[in-house]
């Protein structure tokens, strides 16, 4: 019987189905079903009788719970909700309204069908079933409005799963009911039966109703809302099982929730009522968090036996096997089905152009297409999404993995690495290897597509596929030449990448004495520099990228017309199914020629990254056992070092400690002395474990605590900082305050030790510093202490204090390695360790050592030398002491850069965060910030460039295929040279457009990225002081690193492809709506959904983007924290807990990462699946209208457009929202380029003269100072006047202003009120750089740039090489550069971490030497130098700057005891200003410093 019989036929008997033949028997039995209208009835009835005994089951289930629970709890419950507890406050919807009235229309028009034919009677099986279907209608529309009214009882706020999959598959059987209905109206016109007619009538007019319920199950809303916050995320079933509910739905989801990502709904309902919150975003499932990834990386690491050489991958391989596998399964499938479609065009032509009465062949059609898409859809979004989740485990597992090897790096392999390298190893490196996933399968997925394209292409074409064949081969040859070129190019962007980052994070690290020196300008062009070689490689490898696209796109139109040109010669005949399947099948091989070169670029830069990592993670560690530790009490040796020989390198014979042999008993005091670079602070490292044992032997019995010369400060508050992991004591808490002298400070600052410390301790003075650190360690109560000359900083009171209350009193019982230039504390020690070019030439008792004539007696000697006047004028001060006046420490905290704001309310607890949370924007993107990207380079102009080109080569391209389907048309007479030449110059404009439009956008790209990267940099560069002491390099590394590399690279292209898109969805829904018109009627549905489905997503999306960017520097700034303070966390075993911090910053960056994947492919899956529904609904009416309307060439080319509408559909709004997420990147760049600037560097009408100062004369008018608006003042009206050529001292308690001085004159801090005159000259009135450059300072701490003695000595190359060599001299510093092989040009690492601290504050001394500034500040810089070189130094400057006025800041009392005058500030007043001898003549604090520092060593 013919489809239309079937259609029209009221038989409900089966014994029309008769067939011998077993295969068509089956064929009729399936259009009996399907087609025909009593079986559809019966099928439908059938559906919802399942569905009414399913409602009826759960409702059951329910209540037999609800009695056990009764009958357990001995409470009634049944009078409570079936589905749910009441939810109190919610608000109805209009959503819900709607919905409840569409299904009540349903309900009430059924049951008056129903009506109807009850009262027509049952006169045949037709009408039995009739009712029936109509009474299962009814009853199934009124249970449902039944259930809505539960719904709204309850509050619920999304309708139940089983009812949402019903409206889904109903939709289905109703699309076949309306199908058929059309079928019968058109065919039988007036001839059908009247009933039939009705129902026929009724279920197109019923048609829309089921449609929007579809779109309400694909939503899930049911239109009620709470009215509360929190009851965002009730739920009427609460877990009673303890498990921890953040945790993602992932986790619990079922293999259905899990195929459509309906897990993902309640994080984006949340995010598109409100803006999603860090806290609001679920955790990652167990088995996906860092935790499990290191355990992975641990087990799976290869052995040393194995002798790996790819560690990396081969780790990598075995941990996530499996996972790659079934991805790889995932692809097949897809590769499967995604020929279906071209293969079906030449059936609908052949349908289309033949008899059209069997129907039943058309719907067959279309279902096969219809499944192959669901299957394509569902198989390509798994795909992505396992392969996105599969890429953030490996990020994870290699950033865990990093990070704990960072804690086992030797000092040399830290030192060959750099902290600036290692970020990009975590920042961009392990990103690559993460993206490389999604890519990976294409390497063997390329050939198979290729072999299957052109294996149907050879079916429909003949042996014309060979030309096919030859050009892909070329393509592909073409594109891995490409390719190699750009390995090299990436390479090389990646080298001078890294190092612009080691330059920034060099800049951002020192940037207090490179604004002291005025030295921005020397900086930037060193970034510049890196930048403009990065540039360089960057311009080619982006232009390359181009060529590539350009190749790729016009690859389908160009092998079109090079095989049909063949195929034409070899008369071959080519008709309309030929030609569109042949178009189409080249279309897919698009993809996998596109994407087969950037797969490999993947795979090299990958190869590259995995190389990199493995350097890293196969770089020498610390051997454990290099100390042997005894942690038992037993003994008298607590620390033993015989015959030891240690080097900082690795390798090589450069030793750096030589024979050394000591024995320090368990609660001895051991003192440590020597000049500046004898070892003493490498002794210290060799009993921690921290060199390179050559030989000998190092024991040590019992835990250790260690204080570092340089501070290590965590961006922590003050408490956090002392306790150090530890948990709080109160009592033992208090004492270490005390005995560490920090009360007082803590007193001073609002918020006491609950005050944030900014990054490195920028906040807090010198002294500060130190004492927190002396508190961490005596915190933590261990056997042995390692101090490593604590006293420096710190003034002499407050080191007395500490002496006598810390180290002889709360570390009386404990021992204790010294490391001091203190000579004054050394007759107290119980042993002490004289130190000289690595060995140790002396060690006893003080007394034994004051006899011999060697180092020690030399040491002492230069002290009491210099103790001389003030032991004279001890004698005057002694009486005036007692009755000085008593100095009030200041009740302001003299900070490094910030003023913790005193004198505010205890209460607020937002001023005591120092470094505020990073800016985030909310909402979109604006338009704004598009604005700017895409007219930063050439205006409007550019952009109508851009958007011209685009239409016309989408415009050449339809007119090819125009052209196709004109001239394959059975009543056009085919001129095959017309044909082809026509076509094959449509193509090369098509080629031209593509083209040009390409390497424009390229160019624009790149114009634009480096306009941006110059104004950041410019905006850094001239930020104040303050932004620096509040921001933590991370965010700026960040935004130089990840951002930057965004608007390089990823904005421009995708900005490029997603332009393609729209234009590309735009002529496919032309051509679409052309040929096969009523899917008009669709669009504005389409196009609605889409924008409804594009904003419901990016609300989440881009917020998840945001955080994601956001908890991304923690990850950054944690790592380098660490590997700064890598010897304090080892001496004290915390690696274990600062490891723990980095799983949790990467578990807080990871959630967002895999939750934004998720919305990814939650937004594509049901795009896609709108996409293929409207592209069936097309063909039914392609092949519902007749020929004379669309003829079958035009069917041809509809379907050959209409087959990618799914993808094509979705990569538009999905790249469109790729765009905005990556175009945070410009939003997060543009925040720092908007940073408020300090005074201009340079003022054309400066008042000061070419070689201003002359004679150094400073006047001080009432100078106030403050850090910020609303905090107290830090100087409170200084007044004073210097004379030219006068050597001030600077002295005061830690904390009472001077430093803070020395700022302002520098104007790193403006003056609130008062002037400071130079010469005359108000030095607000000058240019900063005219200031700063003509001043000389040395800091208080030493800082040394990464490159060589000549290039930190000279950083601007002002000087000649005996110049150089007379300033080292000067410095003492001649015989030690001079005794290293590559004398002016040997290397200083990182941080000058290869030379000690005092070698660091000798060489910066040097720098000023070389300047020969006229007004020359010294804030503390002979500190960490011996008393020896220290006399040495100061009768050098007074030499070298006898002409210059020179202000001193120091602790020690001999080096501002000889000065003109000395300046005493307390409380951020001139307390006293006067000649030393006058100042010690009567009572004052000066006299009363003088005298405690003459008889600290007398008291203790």
């Amino acid at each position: 019987m013919p489809s239309v019989s079937w259609i029209t036929s009221l038989e409900c008997s089966t014994s029309i189905v008769q067939s011998s033949d077993n295969s068509a028997s089956f064929l009729q039995w399936l259009e009996f079903i399907l087609l025909s209208p009593c079986p559809q009835r019966m099928l439908y009835s059938a559906f919802n009788l399942i569905f009414l005994c399913s409602l009826i089951v759960l409702a059951l289930q329910r209540l037999y719970s609800k009695i056990l629970t009764n009958r357990n709890s001995g409470l009634s419950s049944l009078n409570k909700p079936l589905l749910g507890a009441d939810n109190p406050g919610f608000r109805i919807r209009f959503w819900f309204k709607v919905s409840s009235s569409a299904i009540a229309l349903l309900a009430s028009s059924y049951a008056v069908l129903t009506i109807l034919a009850f009262a027509q009677g049952v006169k045949s099986q037709w009408d039995l079933v009739e009712i029936l279907f109509k009474l299962f209608q009814t009853m199934t529309n009124v249970v449902i409005l039944v259930l809505f009214t539960h719904e709204k009882k309850i509050g619920a706020v999304s309708h139940p799963l089983p009812l949402r999959l019903y409206w889904a598959t109903n939709l289905f059987l109703v699309c076949l009911l309306t199908a058929a209905a059309i079928t019968r109206l058109v065919a039988n016109g007036e001839n059908s039966d009247p009933n039939m007619k009705m129902d026929d009538i009724f279920c197109l007019a019923s048609f829309p109703i089921y449609t929007f319920l579809f779109i309400v199950a694909v939503k899930g809303s049911s239109g009620i809302s709470p009215t509360v916050e929190e009851d965002l995320d009730w739920n009427p079933r609460p877990e009673i099982d303890g498990v921890d509910h953040n945790v993602s739905g992932y986790a619990k989801a079922s293999l259905f929730s899990r195929a459509v990502w309906h897990w993902m709904n309640p994080i984006l309902s949340k995010g598109y009522k409100s803006p999603l919150k860090i806290e609001e975003v679920p955790l990652l499932p167990h088995d996906h968090q860092a935790e499990k990834m290191a355990q992975l990386f641990e087990i799976y690491w290869p052995k040393p036996s194995e002798n790996s050489k790819n560690p990396v991958r081969t780790m990598l391989l075995r941990c996530f096997w499996k996972d790659l596998a079934f991805t790889g399964f995932l692809a097949v499938v897809r590769l499967a089905v995604m020929y279906v479609g071209p293969v079906l065009i030449q059936s609908f032509i052949t349908f289309t152009s033949g008899d059209r009465r069997n129907l039943y062949h058309g719907f067959y059609l279309i279902l096969t297409l219809f499944i192959s898409k669901i299957i394509e859809v569902l198989s390509s979004h798994q795909f992505n999404f396992l392969s996105q989740k599969l890429g953030m485990l490996i990020r994870s597992t290699l950033i865990t993995g990093l990070y704990k090897k960072g804690l086992k790096l030797s000092c040399s392999s830290r030192q060959a690495h750099g902290v600036g390298q290692i970020v990009n190893y975590m920042a961009v490196d392990c990103q690559q290897l993460s993206d490389l996933v999604y890519q990976l399968h294409t390497l063997w997925m390329m050939p198979l597509q290729v072999g299957v394209a052109l294996l149907l292409i050879y079916v429909y074409i003949g042996v014309s596929v060979l030309v096919s064949l030859g050009a892909v081969l070329g393509v592909m040859f073409l594109t891995l030449a490409i390719t190699r070129k750009n390995n090299s190019f990436q390479f090389n962007v990646m080298k001078n990448r890294d190092k612009r980052m080691k330059a920034t994070t060099e800049l951002l690290n020192n940037m207090r004495v490179i604004k002291f020196q005025a030295w921005e300008e020397h900086f930037c062009e060193k970034i510049q520099s890196s930048r403009e070689n990065e540039y360089h490689w960057l311009s080619k490898f982006m232009y390359t990228i181009s060529g590539n696209l350009v190749l790729l796109w016009s690859v389908p139109i160009l092998i079109a017309a090079l095989t049909f040109g063949v195929a034409t010669l070899m008369n071959v005949s080519l008709d309309a199914g030929t030609v569109f399947t042949a178009t189409s099948v080249f279309k897919i091989l698009q993809e996998p020629i596109q994407s087969f070169p950037q797969t490999l670029i993947s795979v090299s830069q990958a190869i590259i990254s995995l190389g990199r990592l493995d350097g890293y993670l196969m770089s020498q560690e610390l051997e454990d056992k290099i100390v042997e530790r005894g942690e038992g009490s037993d003994g008298k040796i607590a620390v033993k070092v015989r015959d030891g020989t240690f080097a900082w390198d690795d390798e090589g014979d450069q030793y750096v400690l030589e024979d050394l042999s000591f024995e320090i008993k368990k609660g001895e005091l051991a003192a440590i002395v020597g000049t500046v670079g004898s070892g003493k602070s490498s002794l210290l490292a060799s009993v921690l474990g921290e060199l390179r044992k050559i030989s000998g032997e190092v024991r040590v019995c019992g835990s250790t605590a260690y204080v570092a010369q340089t501070s290590w400060i965590q961006n922590a508050t003050i408490q956090e900082n002392i306790l150090f992991g530890s948990p709080m004591d109160i009592e033992k808490y208090k004492n270490v305050i005390k005995v560490c002298s920090l009360e007082k400070d803590l007193d001073i600052m609002e918020h006491g030790d609950r005050t944030e410390i900014g990054e490195r301790g920028i906040n807090l003075s010198g002294g500060q510093k130190q004492r927190i650190q002396l508190a961490r360690a005596v915190y933590q109560d261990c056997d042995i202490y390692l101090l490593d000359d604590i006293f420096s900083a710190v003034d002499a009171h407050t080191g007395t204090e500490i002496f006598k209350e810390c180290i002889r009193g709360a570390l009386k019982d404990k021992t204790v390695l010294l490391v001091t230039h203190q000579v004054d504390f050394l007759h107290n020690a119980d042993l002490i360790l004289v130190l000289r070019d690595g060995k140790v030439v002396q060690s006893g008792k003080y007394e034994e050592l004051r006899q011999s004539d060697l180092d020690f007696s030399a040491l002492v000697a230069a002290h009491e030398t210099s103790m001389e006047l003030v032991e004279t004028n001890t004698t005057f001060s002694s009486v005036n002491a007692k009755q000085a006046p008593k100095s009030n420490i200041s009740n302001q905290s003299e900070l490094n850069g910030e003023n913790i704001s005193a004198g505010q309310s205890k209460s607020g607890k937002d001023s005591s965060k120092l470094i505020a949370d990073e800016e985030r924007e909310t909402g979109r993107v604006s338009l704004n910030v598009y604005k700017q990207y895409c007219t930063e380079a050439y205006g409007w102009w550019g952009i109508a460039a851009v958007i011209v080109t685009s239409v016309l080569w989408q415009l050449s391209q339809m007119a090819c295929d125009y052209w196709l389907a004109y001239e394959t048309s059975e009543d056009r007479k085919f001129i095959a040279s017309m044909f082809i030449g026509v076509y094959s110059g449509l193509a090369v404009v098509s080629c031209v457009f593509v083209a040009v439009r390409s390497v424009f956008v390229a160019f624009l790209g790149l114009k634009t990225a480096q306009s941006f990267f110059n104004q950041i940099l410019n905006s850094i560069l001239h930020a104040p002081m303050s932004f620096f002491d509040t921001t933590p390099s991370g965010r700026v590394l960040s935004r130089a690193s990840s951002d930057q590399v965004n608007v390089d690279i990823m904005i421009p292209l995708f900005l490029s492809i997603t332009i393609v898109m729209y234009f590309s969805l735009l002529g496919i829904l032309i051509i679409t709506c052309q040929y096969a018109w009523p899917t008009i009627f669709l669009i504005i549905p389409l196009i609605w959904l889409n924008i409804w489905y594009q904003g419901y997503y990016i609300a989440t999306s881009r917020e998840l983007t945001r955080l994601e960017q956001i908890t991304k520097a923690p990850i950054i700034h944690h790592f380098s924290e660490t590997i700064s303070g890598f010897m304090t966390i080892r001496c004290f075993r915390k690696q274990d807990k600062f490891f723990q911090g980095n799983i949790d910053r990467v578990n807080s960056n990871l959630r967002m990462n895999f939750h934004n994947s998720a919305s990814n492919e939650w937004l594509g899956f049901r795009l896609e699946m709108i996409g293929s529904f409207v592209l069936c609904i097309a063909t039914i009416f392609l092949i519902l209208l007749p020929s004379t309307i669309i003829r079958p060439e035009y069917v041809g080319l509809a379907l050959s457009y209409g087959l990618p509408l799914n993808s094509v559909l979705y990569w538009t709004v999905y790249l469109g929202s790729f765009l905005e997420n990556r175009m945070v990147s410009v939003e997060r760049i543009k925040q720092f380029i908007n940073i408020p600037s300090e005074a201009s560097w340079r003022k054309s009408d400066s008042p000061a003269s070419p070689d201003w100062p002359i004679r150094g004369e400073i006047e001080i008018k009432d100078l106030q100072v403050r850090y910020r608006q609303n905090t107290p003042l830090v100087l409170r009206g200084i007044s004073l006047s210097i004379n030219g050529g006068e050597k001030i001292g600077v002295v005061g308690r830690t904390g009472s202003g001077k430093s803070t001085l020395i700022q302002v004159m520098f104007r790193l801090v403006e003056p609130y009120a008062g002037k400071i005159i130079v010469d005359g000259v108000d030095i607000c009135k000058l240019g900063l750089h005219d200031l700063r450059s003509r001043f000389g300072i040395i800091p208080q701490e030493p800082v040394l740039f990464e490159g060589t003695v000549r290039s930190n000595i000279d950083p601007l190359g002002l000087y000649s090489d005996d110049e150089i060599w007379e300033s080292l001299e000067r410095c003492q510093l001649k015989e030690v550069v001079s005794a290293k092989p590559d004398k002016l040009d040997s290397s200083v690492v990182d941080s000058g971490d290869n030379w000690s601290v005092g070698q660091r504050q000798l060489l910066c001394l040097g720098r000023v030497m070389l300047k020969h500034s006229t007004i020359l500040f010294m804030d503390e810089a002979t500190a960490s130098v011996d008393s020896q070189t220290d006399v040495v130094i100061q009768k050098i400057i007074r030499q070298d700057f006898s002409a210059c006025t020179i202000i001193t800041i120091a602790h020690r009392i001999p080096t501002v005891i000889d000065c003109d005058r000395v300046l005493v500030i307390d409380d951020g007043l001139a307390k006293e200003f006067g000649n030393p001898s006058n100042l010690l003549e009567r009572p004052t604090l000066f006299g009363a410093l003088v005298q405690e520092y003459a008889n600290r060593s007398s008291g203790l």
